[in-house]
């Protein structure tokens, strides 16, 4: 087993690996290799699972693996349903897959655009039946999650309107180099601190978009096209974790998760401007957002 840092997560009362598995990766893959795949996560001592009803097969792929390991995780799903009847059938769907009674987290998929985050917190809305469900004891907390520029700032607007106990956004170095995106990470950050609002993040490793502009194809385990050389995911991987607030979700393309476990596994002092900076010129790193392209994926 690897020497994972753990924390808090918020204030849900569970302590995390703050290496958080992301299940993406097992949705197109055979049951065989998902198998095999959540043995190592077992292995590294990952906690902690996030997957989502709309991430191909993985709800099903991990329905045998926790028919042994249920009472190990912190497990966590989405839902990119907006009404309330939509979310309520879509966690019942999840729990059916999954062969689970209860899920620690589900969130709110990728609310980001303006219709969508008006419908889900309007009464009758994805929220008020998530927080239904949670009376229900059928989940434990709600969290929301989103990609693109703007999604720092529609996470402040959320927590405004309802408690939630996670958020989840995109944050590597170029990103962070905006700094409009910059300044409202820092306002996010600075909330969910008060509030005790778990703050995982996504997007790590990526190196840009796939240079023939297609997100899926041969060869293409993500939607982004990741780094893959150790010692620039090690310096990724240490960018994120060297902030204590942070929770680093893996990337879907399994092949790198040896990778991005071992840099989490070692000391997670920052690495410089200078060297992430020369990584960039290096690695031909571009942001993975910088318009409206892709916002939604």
């Amino acid at each position: 087993m690897t020497s994972l840092p753990i924390a808090p997560f918020g204030k849900t009362g569970h302590d995390s690996t703050r290496v958080i598995f992301g299940a993406a990766a097992l949705g197109a893959m055979s049951q065989a290799r998902a198998d095999a795949t959540m043995a190592s996560v077992s292995e590294w001592g990952i906690n902690h699972i996030d997957t989502a009803a709309s991430y191909g097969a993985s709800e099903d792929r991990l329905k045998p693996w926790l028919a042994e390991h249920r009472s190990e995780v912190f497990l966590a799903t989405k839902t990119g349903r907006r009404s309330g009847a939509g979310a309520r059938a879509e966690l019942e769907k999840s729990l059916d897959r999954m062969g689970v009674d209860h899920i620690d987290l589900v969130q709110l998929h990728n609310l980001v655009e303006e219709d969508e985050w008006g419908r889900a917190h309007a009464p009758g809305g994805a929220v008020e039946a998530l927080a239904t469900a949670q009376e229900e004891g059928l989940i434990s907390h709600v969290g929301i999650t989103g990609h693109g520029l703007r999604i720092a700032g529609m996470h402040l607007r959320s927590l405004e309107r309802f408690d939630f106990a996670s958020v989840l956004l995109p944050v590597n170095f170029v990103l962070l180099d905006n700094p409009a995106y910059r300044a409202d990470v820092e306002a996010l950050l600075e909330l969910c601190s008060e509030r005790e609002v778990a703050v995982q993040t996504i997007k790590a490793i990526a190196r840009g978009r796939w240079s023939d502009g297609a997100t899926s194809g041969p060869g293409k385990f993500s939607w982004y096209d990741p780094l893959t050389d150790p010692e620039p995911i090690s310096r990724a991987v240490r960018y994120v974790l060297s902030h204590s607030q942070m929770f680093l979700n893996t990337t879907s393309d399994a092949r790198l998760l040896p990778m991005v476990v071992a840099a989490a596994s070692g000391n997670l002092v920052a690495p410089s401007a200078d060297e992430l900076r020369a990584d960039v010129a290096e690695q031909g790193i571009t942001p993975l957002f910088d318009d409206d392209v892709l916002e939604r994926i």
